[in-house]
């Protein structure tokens, strides 16, 4: 049995520690089984008391996706009773966290998902992140009006029409990413944040490639990011270290790569 107590060895290979990173990994309704084996029985009761279809397809798609990067992270195995000894569970922050065998992980996740896909990102405990998925679609006069900053308005009425639904999501996602990292979620103003692409953003580049961003919090903190696009969704991953891009967790390949 693998406790908590023992994982942070898992972040090192003999006496050398694993380089700071977040770790991704993406999963589709297509992927989870039909049946609910992979989870345990905390996770049969929440599941049993959501009534709304989609809510609990969203909801059990997080879940396998999460257990999915967890396993693959830590080495773990992934048939599904095994799996079972995974728990994800809402922290009374309403952020996800990780329990093996009924104990605290030391690991952090941080879970989206959109349109039948789910994103889950993985990192040590010292890293205050977050990630979130956003569709690249059109977004009306008066949500930009009552959720961005002065700047953000004035960046996104430079934007030519075709490019403003890709800068919407990119800006929310980004957004969200930020009240996430810091386990509020959006019961802050999201005027708080003030997003700003680094990179070039613009429709004609590579956007499935890994970009940058840094978002501002009001009260001092900068986050570090990066975005991409594949799909019609946009990804975005801040923390508050400046880190590489993240890291692909495949759910295939149980090594930390």
């Amino acid at each position: 049995m693998l406790h908590a107590h023992i994982l942070s060895d898992l972040f090192r290979r003999g006496d050398k520690k694993f380089p700071m990173n977040i770790h991704w990994l993406e999963q589709t309704e297509a992927d989870i089984p039909a049946e609910n084996q992979w989870l345990n029985a905390n996770e049969i009761l929440r599941l049993n008391a959501l009534r709304i279809p989609k809510r609990r397809a969203d909801w059990r798609l997080g879940r396998w996706t999460a257990k999915q990067v967890v396993a693959g992270c830590l080495n773990l195995p992934t048939e599904p009773s095994s799996l079972a000894n995974i728990e994800i569970r809402a922290a009374t922050s309403g952020a996800p966290e990780v329990l093996l065998h009924d104990e605290p992980a030391e690991i952090t996740i941080s879970l989206s998902h959109r349109s039948g896909t789910a994103l889950c990102t993985l990192a040590p405990p010292e890293i205050n992140f977050g990630c979130d998925l956003e569709t690249v679609e059109p977004r009306s006069d008066a949500f930009v009006a009552d959720y961005f900053t002065v700047d953000e308005r004035n960046f996104i009425a430079r934007s030519s029409k075709q490019e403003r639904p890709l800068l919407l999501a990119l800006l929310w996602s980004a957004k969200e990413s930020a009240l996430k990292a810091l386990h509020v979620g959006l019961r802050f103003d999201t005027r708080c944040m003030s997003v700003s692409p680094v990179d070039d953003w613009e429709l004609t580049n590579n956007l499935e490639a890994w970009r940058s961003l840094s978002v501002r919090y009001s009260g001092g903190t900068v986050f570090h990011g990066c975005w991409r696009v594949q799909d019609h969704l946009v990804r975005t991953v801040v923390s508050d270290l400046s880190l590489p891009n993240p890291v692909r967790a495949r759910a295939a390949d149980l090594s930390m790569v």
